[in-house]
């Protein structure tokens, strides 16, 4: 979805925020590496935000067996052959 400039849609609204000189310099920072202005960025990151927090409260309607066997495999130890490769690889920080 390309964001366009208040000219081009009429339907846009200003959103005035407030922020420290340090936060809106980091802001500025990881919108130049992107190639984005910092409009752009922040709409982006917020959108981003927005959606993932409507996405973490859905709800998710099942029959009771169902479940109960979700349950049973949280309450499982993780193994297997991925799982004993994964816990003896290298760890970056004992190194």
């Amino acid at each position: 979805m390309a964001i366009q400039s208040t000219i081009a849609d009429p339907q846009t609204h200003a959103v005035n925020l407030r922020v420290r000189t340090e936060i809106r310099a980091l802001i500025d920072q990881a919108a130049k590496a992107q190639g984005k202005t910092r409009s752009e960025f922040m709409i982006d990151a917020a959108r981003r935000a927005a959606e993932e927090s409507l996405l973490d409260q859905t709800l998710v309607r099942v029959d009771q067996q169902t479940y109960d066997h979700f349950l049973a495999v949280l309450d499982q130890p993780p193994s297997g052959e991925g799982f004993e490769r994964l816990m003896a690889a290298p760890k970056p920080w004992q190194n």
